[in-house]
């Protein structure tokens, strides 16, 4: 058989398979295990996989950062930080029309600077932010929808595993330029959303009533709410940005901090020490998973010569750039919408980056680009997780009066995407500035 037919129908066989409801590593494993087998005429040599690939990912010393990360984020969850944090942007920006959403915002903003987990950030910041913004009318659809979009920022705002999971399958990329681009792109996003906030709650002041106004004295009493993200985010980043240590070692010095505060604030208990560990090993487990059957997948179309001739094909092709690299955005958004976002990654980005780097693009303005449409996905009906996690918070809230509510917020990302996209100095002039030129 043709490799590249081959090739080819391994990939719809995969898209099948995701269809019908099978694991995502599953999926891949399956495909990539036959297909190797097929072109191969080896089942050996197949089956031999499966026993060398597991073990290469795994003792990747620059794959540690991950469960490092998710660790880190599961303990700022059980400290409580993330309640003086809300708190605090609630007394500063309540009194605005809508101004307890526009404190979601903010507050997804910043614990996606200790968190890095979009749907924890949900998760976390709607089980605040519902029972308060109840108390002052606020209709609990809209609510849903700014925690939702709030999650977003998590995958932008470092320490972020998207960019993460970004950087080790495009080619061992730097971890800290990818941070540093998305720290802009990140903040926009965040004013974003907040104008869309305010656009709707002047449109229909009845959707967010404005709060009480917290005196002065108050605010500045709230601030020490803060405290513990500013000094975890401060010793996290600056220590790797300063290059005082490697990102791996921020992420091992994240999580002892993060623990200590837990244990200075006596919220740490050992039920809750162990609960938060299987939390985050069944979150590494699920990464691991999928980035293990990715590479398995990745043998076999490797073989088949797909990636390289796909590459070869699509920049020789007598079409300006922008529009290949438009093509494909939309076939990430569309995916997005129907797949997981981690898995989408992992799975295409080994793919197209020969072909963006090919097409002359910058790989880590690309990286902030990706996971902005990517994120789209998560906050798009049919299948946006976001919306879901939202939804489950409060089962009476219906979920098409969430995705209602989401398109100021759909749209709002979908303004700061083609910002970056016109202007990549927005996404690369930062990293630049710390480590120099690429």
């Amino acid at each position: 058989m043709d490799l590249t037919l081959l090739a080819a129908l391994g990939v719809v066989a995969l898209v099948v398979l995701l269809f019908l409801g099978m694991n995502v590593g599953i999926a891949m494993f399956l495909v990539g295990i036959v297909g190797y087998f097929i072109a191969t005429g080896d089942i050996n040599l197949a089956l031999s996989r499966l026993g060398t690939v597991p073990y290469t990912v795994a003792q990747n010393y620059s794959y540690v950062v991950i469960p490092l990360f998710v660790l880190m984020g599961e303990f700022t969850l059980e400290s409580g930080m993330s309640k003086g944090l809300y708190d605090c942007c609630a007394k500063w920006f309540g009194h605005f029309p809508g101004g307890l959403n526009l404190a979601t915002i903010v507050s997804n903003a910043l614990f996606g600077a200790i968190c890095g987990s979009s749907s924890a950030a949900v998760a976390t910041m709607g089980k605040l932010a519902l029972p308060e913004t109840r108390r002052y009318g606020y209709k609990d659809a809209f609510t849903a929808a700014t925690c939702s979009a709030g999650g977003t920022l998590s995958w932008l705002i470092p320490p972020s595993t998207g960019f993460i999971i970004y950087a080790l399958t495009a080619g061992n990329l730097s971890v800290g330029r990818l941070f540093a681009a998305g720290i802009v792109p990140g903040l926009m996003l965040m004013v974003a959303f907040m104008i869309a906030t305010s656009i709707v709650c002047k449109v229909d002041p009845a959707v967010a009533p404005r709060g009480e106004k917290c005196g002065m004295n108050e605010r500045l009493r709230s601030l020490v709410g803060l405290i513990p993200i500013v000094v975890l985010f401060a010793a996290v980043l600056g220590g790797m940005f300063s290059g005082v240590f490697s990102y791996t070692e921020a992420a091992a010095i994240g999580v002892l901090l993060a623990m200590g505060y837990t244990v200075l604030v006596r919220k740490m208990t050992w039920k809750g020490f162990w609960s938060r560990c299987l939390s985050a090993l069944r979150s590494s487990i699920m990464v691991f998973q999928i980035m293990i059957a990715a590479q398995v997948f990745g043998y076999f179309l490797t073989i088949t010569n797909l990636p390289r001739n796909l590459a070869n094909f699509i920049s020789g092709l007598d079409v300006p750039r922008v529009a290949i690299l438009f093509a494909m955005l939309v076939m990430y958004i569309i995916i997005g919408m129907f797949m997981d976002t981690l898995s989408v990654v992992i799975l295409t980005i080994p793919i197209f980056a020969p072909i963006v780097t090919a097409l002359g693009y910058d790989l880590i303005w690309f990286g902030v680009v990706i996971v902005l449409v990517m994120v789209l996905g998560t906050i798009t009906p049919p299948i946006g997780i976001n919306l879901f996690i939202a939804a489950g918070l409060d089962k009476n809230i219906p979920m098409s009066r969430i995705m209602t509510s989401s398109v100021p917020y759909c749209i709002a990302l979908l303004i700061v995407t083609i910002i970056c996209i016109l202007f990549p100095d927005i996404s690369v002039w930062l990293p630049n500035l710390m480590y120099g030129p690429a």
